[in-house]
């Protein structure tokens, strides 16, 4: 049997499962609300989606260890544009457009941090 454990993978999923604190639900509802724009869903309403925003919708459906390199580039990605607008958003609050840029990555700034069990 071989050790499927990988630090570096584990901080990583720590890390974009911190972020993304939105569930799958919520995510794909308001992205495909985003979508559709001021008319009506177009044909493909998936391929209209930004592309990091349904990069996460395929991480938050995986397990750990079912993890490809692109899904690693998606949670780095992520983690380092969550961070960095939350650093940005420290001092000013948060804007409509802030907000729904990290919303489309699964963060939601108005909700709670997570508490840990």
């Amino acid at each position: 049997m071989t050790d499927r454990s990988d630090p570096e993978r584990d901080h990583l999923w720590d890390e974009f499962h911190q972020a993304v604190n939105m569930t799958s639900e919520e995510l794909r509802a308001f992205l495909m609300a985003s979508a559709s724009g001021e008319e009506a869903f177009p044909v493909e309403a998936e391929q209209a989606m930004p592309e990091l925003g349904r990069g996460v919708l395929t991480v938050l459906a995986k397990r750990k260890v079912d993890l490809t390199a692109d899904d690693l580039d998606t949670m780095r990605r992520v983690v380092e544009l969550v961070g960095s607008m939350k650093d940005g958003a420290a001092s000013g609050g948060v804007d409509d457009e802030r907000r729904r840029v990290l919303m489309e990555v699964g963060h939601d700034p108005l909700r709670p941090p997570r508490t840990e069990d």
